[in-house]
């Protein structure tokens, strides 16, 4: 799930090499938080205009866990 994450940004962002996705360990719900790190001038190609790619991002994600039968939730910092 981490590389399919880093994978995705890498696609969108100028600086491939700036992408970083740290885990958390899972909540008392089971969720695994994922945080995708970028360069502070790739960060607008990740969030999108009003927020659409990062739901996108977010959407693709969260299937791709729940084919593994797993929850997550992606924060972009």
């Amino acid at each position: 799930m981490q590389e399919l994450l880093k994978s995705i940004a890498q696609g969108l962002v100028d600086n491939p090499d700036g992408v970083e996705v740290s885990v958390d360990e899972p909540d008392d719900e089971g969720v695994v938080s994922y945080h995708l790190h970028v360069a502070e001038d790739d960060m607008g190609r990740v969030i999108g205009k009003q927020g659409r790619i990062a739901k996108a991002i977010r959407t693709v994600m969260r299937a791709a866990a729940n084919r593994k039968g797993d929850k997550i939730s992606v924060e972009i910092d």
